[in-house]
């Protein structure tokens, strides 16, 4: 393990059989504030891509903190991610700070096995936060070892995590198993799941004023969470490009698109400076019909809700909606503590809004993790992803401890 024994983010995995190697992620630590050449752990060739012993750098799922080092790693490494999740990247790249454009990469599907090497890997669909997001099967001189990723089981596809555990991989000698849920939420406690976000959402959507929802564009449970709550309500739920972008990207023609009911497309002023500087005119094409403008929102004021982020407060302040209006937090609170979100709270402050939180998380709770372990049943259960590894050993059967930069034999 390179990084991810006692911290949450910035995950990686190196995999060695036969001289031949391997890395289960590339991620950016969640404290790190940008993409500094010295984070970057120290495998061979990883660089100066001088050792072709270093197969592949295979991703788990679209999250910076789990492939945010990989465009400082050399081009000439393969990486190997998700279809979607590739796209999703190309899609976000004109609207998102140092963005990752992959060039051509090995695809990964749902059980669907592929080699690279010695290895072979079958990715296993799982339910998160991110869309297209895999726990990985890698088997490779005779050992098998299970990455989980990031997974949970009160998403939309929980049903996906219920068909791991129902037909998981077998005879696994090590699993490697995120505990992002450990010191944030008690052992008897579970999460709410997006229905219940959807159905609190809708509770407060019935309400009349404008609605701000901060929430990611990436996060594509929550943006079908929040239209679904502004059909139940009769409202209109305003996206910019960024947000139909992602959503066009993920390829699935069951999420919301252009031309449904509720659904208008709002473009606002960072993102006309954004488009006309790039001249990217291309991105505004589909979603003419469904545009709507400042004006026009100010007399429909009640009855819509924004996807909102901070750059946006320009727009709401110029189209003099925060009258009677609210905002909603639908994301992890400790981005709140400081930065961006800490100059919201405050921005929001000063204009008489208050802020209230309606979120869930995208990682699973305890006891779904300890479904997850007995189902697995491993040789070894090692602790990732997590800032309480000294707690598995109180929950779990079968754990051992690793620590960054330790190799062991899997």
């Amino acid at each position: 393990m390179r990084r991810g024994s006692h911290e949450i983010g910035g995950s990686c995995i190196e995999l060695a059989c036969d001289g031949e190697r391997i890395l289960l992620d590339l991620g950016k630590p969640l404290d790190a504030e940008g993409a500094d050449p010295r984070l970057l752990p120290a495998v061979p060739g990883l660089e100066c891509g001088t050792d072709p012993r270093l197969r592949a750098i295979v991703i788990s799922h679209g999250h910076i903190d789990h492939w945010g080092l990989v465009p400082l790693a050399h081009t000439s490494i393969p990486t190997a991610m998700g279809a979607a999740t590739r796209r999703i990247l190309h899609a976000a790249a004109p609207f998102v700070p140092n963005p990752f454009t992959p060039g051509e990469t090995i695809e990964l599907a749902d059980r669907k096995r592929i080699t690279i090497g010695p290895f072979a890997i079958t990715p296993y669909l799982v339910d998160h936060s991110a869309f297209d997001a895999y726990a990985l099967l890698v088997e490779a001189g005779g050992r098998r070892l299970l990455y989980s990723g990031d997974i949970r089981a009160h998403g939309r596809k929980a049903a996906l995590f219920d068909r791991l555990i129902q037909q998981p991989p077998q005879a696994v000698n090590t699993l490697l198993m995120e505990g992002s849920s450990l010191g944030r939420l008690d052992e008897d406690k579970t999460f709410p799941s997006e229905a219940d976000v959807e159905a609190l959402l809708a509770d407060r959507f019935s309400l009349r004023g404008f609605v701000a929802v901060s929430a990611s564009a990436q996060n594509i449970d929550r943006i079908v969470s929040i239209y679904r709550a502004c059909k139940r309500t009769g409202r209109t739920l305003l996206l910019d490009i960024y947000a139909m972008e992602i959503l066009r990207a993920t390829g699935n023609e069951n999420l919301p698109a252009p031309g449904w009911p509720n659904l208008s497309v709002y473009v606002p002023e960072y993102q006309r400076r954004q488009i006309a500087r790039s001249r990217r005119f291309d991105l505004l094409e589909p979603y003419k019909a469904a545009r709507i403008f400042r004006e026009h929102i100010t007399e429909i004021a009640d009855s819509t809700v924004m996807l909102f982020r901070p750059a946006m407060m320009h727009d709401v302040d110029e189209a003099n909606l925060w009258h009677n209006a609210r905002a909603i937090w639908s994301q992890w609170d400790g981005y709140l503590a400081a930065g961006t979100g800490a100059k919201l709270k405050r921005d929001l402050a000063d204009r008489n809004v208050g802020l209230e939180n309606i979120h869930t998380s995208g990682h699973a709770s305890i006891k779904d993790l300890q479904r997850l372990a007995n189902a697995i049943a491993p040789d070894a259960l090692v602790p990732i992803h997590t800032f309480e590894a000294s707690r598995f050993t109180d929950l779990f059967a079968n754990v051992i401890r690793r620590t960054d930069g330790e190799w062991w034999q899997v």
